[in-house]
C-alpha cells in the first residue's frame, strides 16, 4: 500500500511543536479590525493549540 499524502493546505496552517503538539493561528484576523476591541486583537495575535478532539483527525491529514 502506498504512503498517504500530506494535506498541503493543512501543513501550511499547522506546525508541530517540540513536544509533538499542534500549533495553529486564530481565526477572525483577516479584516474588520475597527470593530474589534484592543484586548480582542491582542489575544488573536497569539498562537493557539489544536484541541484534543480534533487532534487525531488532523494528525492523519499530516
Amino acid at each position: 500500500m502506498p504512503k498517504m499524502k500530506t494535506n498541503r493546505a493543512l501543513a501550511k496552517r499547522v506546525k508541530v511543536t517540540g513536544t509533538g503538539r499542534l500549533k495553529r493561528k486564530h481565526a477572525y484576523t483577516g479584516h474588520l479590525f475597527r470593530n474589534k476591541t484592543h484586548k480582542q486583537k491582542v489575544h488573536l495575535r497569539k498562537d493557539a493549540m489544536v484541541d484534543k478532539t480534533d487532534y487525531a483527525r488532523i494528525k492523519d491529514m499530516l
